[in-house]
C-alpha cells in the first residue's frame, strides 16, 4: 500500500463509520447588499406615499360630502325662516280681521280727493 492509497483509505474509514451521519449541513448566512436595501426602502416608501394619499383623497372626499350637506342644511333653515314668517303674517291678516276690536270699528270712504 501506498502513502497515497492509505490516506484514500483512512479518509474513507473516518467518513462512513457506522453510527454517524454522513451528510453534513452548513448553515449559509445570506445578507442582503447595500443596492437591495435601497430598492426595499424605496419600495416601502413608494407604498407608504400611495397609502398616504389614498387617506387624503378619502378625507378629501368626505369633505365634499359634508360642505355640500351643510349648504342644503342652511338653505333649508333659511327656507324655514322664510316659511315661519308667512305663516306669521298670513295668520295674523285672519286674526286681525275676525278680531272684536276690528268688529267694532266703523268703515271710513274718503269723502274728496286732494288736487295739486
Amino acid at each position: 500500500m501506498t502513502y497515497s492509497s492509505s490516506l484514500a483509505a483512512s479518509k474513507r474509514q473516518q467518513t462512513y463509520v457506522r453510527g454517524r451521519n454522513t451528510v453534513s449541513f452548513k448553515e449559509q448566512v445570506t445578507r442582503l447588499g447595500p443596492v437591495t436595501n435601497g430598492v426595499i426602502l424605496i419600495v416601502l416608501s413608494c407604498l407608504l406615499g400611495l397609502l398616504y394619499l389614498t387617506q387624503v383623497t378619502k378625507t378629501n372626499s368626505y369633505g365634499y360630502q359634508l360642505d355640500g350637506l351643510s349648504k342644503k342644511q342652511t338653505a333649508l333653515k333659511d327656507e324655514n325662516a322664510d316659511l315661519e314668517v308667512e305663516a306669521a303674517r298670513l295668520q295674523s291678516l285672519d286674526k286681525a280681521k275676525n278680531s272684536q276690536v276690528a268688529a267694532t270699528l266703523t268703515p271710513v270712504s274718503p269723502s274728496a280727493v286732494v288736487a295739486n
